[in-house]
């Protein structure tokens, strides 16, 4: 509680990034085979902001839905957002049809990402 009443408040950015500075070889993730410590997923995270900026010229307040499986990518996705300032949609890789595009309205995004499969 004492987090959120600061002015800014902390906020789950501040968190990893405070922890990839502090323990950049911590592991973070586990995914099938693979270990991710903060430091890879700081840097992964960084270069799909820079991408998302670049190339898609996405800017600060964007909403962005993203129609992601869970695995790793979606991680550094949400991250590189929140670095960008972007808000991020969640949307259920799962859903389909009419709770899909009811899912897009609501969201009002400007831009869907999603991976091949979907």
């Amino acid at each position: 509680q004492r987090r959120l009443n600061r002015q800014p408040p902390i906020t789950l950015l501040d968190v990893f990034q405070e922890h990839a500075r502090r323990r950049p070889h911590w592991p973070l993730l586990r995914f099938q085979d693979e270990v991710y410590t903060y430091e890879d997923v700081d840097r992964w995270s960084n270069r799909a902001a820079r991408a998302f900026f670049q190339h898609l010229e996405l800017q600060p307040g964007q909403t962005v839905a993203v129609f992601l499986p869970n695995e790793p990518t979606y991680v550094w996705t949400w991250l590189a957002l929140a670095k960008l300032g972007c808000p991020m949609a969640c949307l259920n890789c799962n859903v389909r049809g009419r709770a899909l595009q009811h899912a897009l309205a609501a969201a009002q995004a400007t831009l869907v990402l999603a991976s091949p499969g979907e």
